[in-house]
C-alpha cells in the first residue's frame, strides 16, 4: 500500500521466446537484488504464449532458509485494488450496480454522502481514484501501534465518510486513496450479499479462476510456506491486517495464482470474467503530472498504439509488481518479502532498455547503533551517535528515520525509557521534522503522560496544519 512510481516505458519488440531470451539476466537481476539487501527474497514470474517461467532468489525466512517456490505466499498489497476493481465491472455488468451509481444509494441512512458543488461521488470515481477521499482516514487510534488498522471499524470508516469535506472538485483530478477502495469494498460487499470481502473475492473472482491461494485468512496449510516480510532496514515485520479498508490492499497469494490473474487478463485463460476485466483495462482519465491514465484498478499506458497494463503494491514488508502487455502478449509477475521498491524491476524485465533505480543499502548507521546498544548500552550509544555524525563517513546516512527506527525496536523490547531517550535526541537532531514529534506523542500518550503527549502532538500540528489526524488525537486527549 506504498505511493507509486513513475515508470517510463520505452518498450521494444517482444516475441514469444522473449522470456527464454532474458532467463539468464532475470537470474542476475535478482540475485542482485538479494545480495544488495534491497530483498530477502523475490521471486519473478513470467507467462507468455509458450507458458511460464518462474524465477526465484534469496530465502523465505531465516528460521527456514530456503528459496521461494511457486507457492510461496506473499502479501500483494496494492495489487489487491485491481481485484476489487474487477468485482465492480462484474457487477455492474451483472446489473447488480451500475458505475456512475452515486455512495448515498448504497451508504446507511445515518451515513452522510460527500458531496462538492452539488455532486456526488460515484462507484467508478472510486475505482479511479478521482473520489477525492486521501489515502488513509485520519480518524486512527490503534491499540497497537504497529497494526495501526488492525481495530479500524467498518463503523469508523462509515463516521469517516459522514464527517469528510472534498477540497476538490470530484472527478477533477487523480488522488490515490485506500479509504475510497475500502468503501468501495464495504458496498460491494454489502450488494453481493457476502459474508465479508474476502467471501466476495474468493468465490467471485478466485474460484472461477481456481485461485485457490489467493486470500486474506490464511490456512494451516498457506502458513506453511509463507515468505517473511521484512521493513526497508531488513527487520522482520508481522503481517498486516487492514480491517475495514481491505479492500485497498489486504490480499495475500502465490506467484502461481498471480500468473494466472495475468493470463486471464490476457485471454489466454477462458473465463467468464474477461469481459469484466476488459472493462477494467479500459482507459478512463489522465493521471495529474503523470504521462499514464487511470482505469479501474489498473494503470495504463498507451501510445503508438501500445496497451501497457500495471499495477504495483506495498505493505510494511512486501512489494509487488504485476504488468501485462496486451499487444504483444506478455505478462510480468514480481513479489519480494521486504519493503524497498521493486517496480522498476518489474518495468525493466518487461523492457530491458529500462533503466534500474540504483539501490544502495543505506541502514549502516542504524546497524551499527543497534549493535552498541546490545553490547554498550544506550549512553555509550548516544555517544557513539555524535562522535560519527562528527567523522562524516559517507558510508553512514544520518537522517530521522534511523534513530526513529531504533526508537521502536526499543520500544517493542519493553525498554520504554531508553526508547523515549532516542526519540527526544531525534528531536533534538531534527527539530522541523513531523516524524519525531508524532513519536513522541504516541509514546507518551501510551504511558498516560496526557500533557507531554499533547505537547507533542501540538507542534506536529504546527508542522503539518493540513493532516486532520492530529486535531482527531488532540480532541481524544482533551477529552478524557
Amino acid at each position: 500500500m506504498k505511493k507509486h512510481l513513475t515508470l517510463i516505458f520505452i518498450l521494444v519488440g517482444l516475441n514469444s521466446t522473449f522470456a527464454q531470451l532474458l532467463s539468464d539476466s532475470i537470474k542476475i537481476l535478482i540475485k542482485e537484488a538479494v545480495n544488495s539487501k534491497r530483498s530477502k527474497s523475490i521471486i519473478v514470474g513470467i507467462i507468455d504464449a509458450n507458458g511460464r517461467r518462474i524465477f526465484s532468489e534469496g530465502i523465505i525466512s531465516d528460521d527456514e532458509p530456503r528459496k521461494p517456490d511457486e507457492n510461496t505466499i506473499y502479501e500483494i498489497g496494492s495489487i489487491t485494488k485491481v481485484f476489487t476493481a474487477l468485482a465492480l465491472a462484474d457487477m455492474s455488468l451483472k446489473h447488480q450496480v451500475n458505475l456512475d451509481d452515486p455512495l448515498s444509494k448504497f451508504l446507511p441512512k445515518n451515513v452522510k454522502s460527500p458531496v462538492r458543488n452539488g455532486k456526488e461521488i460515484s462507484l467508478l470515481n472510486l475505482s479511479t481514484h478521482r473520489g477525492t477521499f486521501p489515502r488513509f482516514p485520519y480518524n486512527t487510534d490503534p491499540k497497537d501501534w504497529d497494526k495501526p488498522y488492525v481495530d479500524y471499524s467498518e463503523k469508523q470508516l462509515f463516521e469517516y465518510v459522514s464527517n469528510y469535506k472534498p477540497d476538490i472538485d470530484i472527478d477533477s483530478k487523480w488522488r490515490y486513496s485506500n479509504v475510497g477502495y475500502g468503501i468501495l469494498g464495504s458496498i460491494l460487499t454489502s450488494v453481493a450479499e457476502k459474508k465479508n470481502y474476502e467471501t466476495l473475492m474468493k468465490q467471485e473472482i478466485c474460484k472461477p479462476l481456481h485461485m485457490n491461494s489467493t486470500v486474506i485468512t490464511l490456512t494451516p496449510k498457506l502458513k506453511k510456506n509463507i515468505a517473511t516480510g521484512h521493513a526497508e532496514n531488513g527487520q522482520p515485520v508481522d503481517l498486516i491486517d487492514l480491517s475495514a479498508i481491505e479492500a485497498g490492499g489486504a490480499l495475500r497469494s502465490n506467484v502461481d495464482d498471480m500468473l494466472t490473474f495475468a493470463a486471464a487478463n490476457l485471454g489466454f485463460i477462458k473465463s467468464d470474467l474477461l469481459t469484466a476485466m476488459e472493462l477494467t483495462h479500459q482507459k478512463q482519465a489522465k493521471k495529474e503530472n503523470h504521462f499514464t491514465y487511470s482505469t479501474m484498478g489498473w494503470t495504463l499506458w498507451e501510445d503508438d498504439g501500445r496497451n501497457i497494463l500495471f499495477k504495483d503494491g506495498g505493505t510494511p514488508g512486501f512489494r509487488t509488481f504485476i504488468g501485462i502487455d496486451k499487444n504483444k502478449k506478455f505478462g510480468v509477475v514480481v513479489l519480494s518479502s521486504s519493503n524497498n521498491g521493486i517496480t522498476d524491476i518489474g518495468a525493466h524485465i518487461m523492457d530491458s532498455a529500462y533503466k534500474l533505480e540504483p539501490y544502495d543499502y543505506s541502514w549502516k548507521l542504524l546497524d551499527t547503533l543497534r549493535a552498541s546498544v546490545k553490547k554498550d548500552g544506550i549512553t555509550e550509544t548516544i555517544q557513539l551517535y555524535k562522535k560519527l555524525k562528527k567523522l562524516k563517513d559517507p558510508k553512514l546516512s544520518f537522517n530521522e528515520y534511523q534513530l526513529n527506527y531504533l526508537g521502536h525496536e526499543l520500544r517493542r523490547m519493553n525498554r520504554t525509557e531508553d526508547a523515549l531517550t532516542i526519540f527526544e535526541l531525534n528531536r533534538s537532531e531534527y527539530p522541523g521534522n513531523v516524524l519525531v514529534y508524532e513519536s513522541l506523542g504516541e509514546m507518551y500518550k501510551r504511558n498516560s503522560d496526557q500533557q507531554q503527549a499533547i505537547e507533542y502532538f501540538k507542534k506536529a500540528q504546527e508542522l503539518e496544519p493540513e493532516n486532520l489526524h492530529w486535531k482527531f488525537i488532540l480532541d481524544k486527549l482533551k477529552n478524557r
